[in-house]
């Protein structure tokens, strides 16, 4: 009986997907999973990834971001094994991946790839799709953990069903578990969720974040959209011209931009050229603090359009403006403002039901201390 019951057991751990670990405290130390080391990369005269290095830790849900031709995808090919760097070291779980001695191929390295097509077999079912990439068991028992990975994403009732009779988000959700379900050192998805309409992409976005976090898995997510990296990731790295230039948690990125290229990547500004005089920057709608500099250094004052509110609110001293244009966006209105002064007029967001026409002044205040303020760029 013992025995029995030691090799169910044994079977029940072997077929059993990835279990939750979601509501276990996160270390403050990590394990590393994920070391990259002075990796560069050319084409032709072109240097796509410059001397780049990041650890990440196990566990871990990391977001590449930039914008097209930064280098993300190309990162994202050489830790897989796709490509081979010029010059640099790739570690996955501690092992050498890649090196001046040493290549290790795709299919040895332990990494798990979400492409931004799913990759679908046409010809299989969901079933048999979602257990195509299990290896180190039986088909008997690769089906079942198969099936318990459906269940757990709520697709068990569409296992028969072929992908073209899915919807857009089963799609991802099929292949985002067959990525999983052979429990790979590094998963690693390229643009999850550009094939998914509006509607859909943020409920889909939290569902594939909680699938992330009980399963464990370190990821690495290359994505264009700002917005994915917010609501997914532990860190972020914003990537321009190959080499990182900020590094960090989503929410220290956008509320504490290192550069204005960092700045208008993560948030939409209202951008007020201005001079460094004496450490502040005088502009029509108000007085700001400048970064360390010269006087007479050109800077650019960055307001964002949910800082300024319309009518009765928090902020400085009441400011008029102008309505020049106004735009239904759903839960608010954006308005366009003419303040005597700008050099262009001034976006702002006001509720849905605010009384505004165009053509009539109105009453604006500026949350000032959440202004940025940064050097012009040469």
């Amino acid at each position: 009986m013992t025995t029995a019951r030691a090799l169910e057991g044994q079977k029940n751990a072997r077929t059993s997907w990835p279990p939750r670990v979601s509501s276990a405290p996160r270390p403050q130390s990590f394990d590393v999973a994920l070391v990259l080391e002075d990796i560069t990369q050319t084409f032709g005269s072109a240097r796509i990834i410059d001397g780049l290095s990041l650890t990440i830790g196990r566990g871990e849900i990391v977001a590449l971001v930039g914008h097209s031709g930064s280098g993300k995808s190309t990162l994202l090919r050489i830790i897989a094994g796709l490509e081979r760097p010029q010059r640099g070291i790739v570690s996955i779980g501690g092992r050498q991946m890649f090196g001046p001695d040493r290549i290790v191929p795709t299919e040895k390295r332990g990494v798990g790839m979400m492409f931004q097509d799913y990759a679908l077999f046409p010809h299989l079912t969901v079933l048999a799709n979602v257990a195509f990439g299990v290896r180190d068991l039986t088909p008997k028992e690769a089906h079942e953990r198969a099936a318990a990975a459906l269940e757990r994403v709520g697709l068990a009732s569409r296992a028969r069903d072929y992908p073209h009779a899915l919807s857009g988000g089963e799609q991802q959700r099929v292949a985002l578990v067959r990525a999983l379900i052979p429990q790979p050192r590094v998963l690693l998805m390229d643009e999850p969720f550009s094939n998914l309409d509006r509607r859909n992409r943020d409920t889909i976005r939290d569902q594939t974040a909680r699938i992330l976090r009980d399963s464990g898995t370190t990821v690495v997510i290359v994505t264009h959209e700002p917005e994915d990296a917010m609501r997914m990731t532990d860190r972020t790295m914003l990537l321009q011209g190959g080499r990182i230039v900020q590094g960090g948690p989503a929410e220290e990125l956008y509320r504490n931009p290192a550069s204005l290229l960092v700045a208008r990547f993560f948030s939409e500004f209202n951008e007020i050229a201005g001079v460094n005089q004496g450490g502040m920057v005088d502009t029509a709608i108000g007085r700001f603090t400048a970064p360390s500099g010269a006087d007479g250094d050109h800077v650019v004052v960055c307001v964002r359009p949910h800082d300024i509110n319309v009518g009765e609110g928090i902020g400085n001293d009441t400011l008029r403006g102008t309505v020049v244009s106004r735009s239904f966006v759903g839960d608010e209105q954006m308005l366009a403002l003419w303040v005597p002064g700008l050099a262009a007029p001034l976006h702002a967001r006001a509720p849905v039901h605010a009384d505004v026409e165009v053509g009539e002044t109105i009453e604006f205040h500026l949350r000032a201390d959440e202004a940025l303020v940064f050097p012009e760029p040469k």
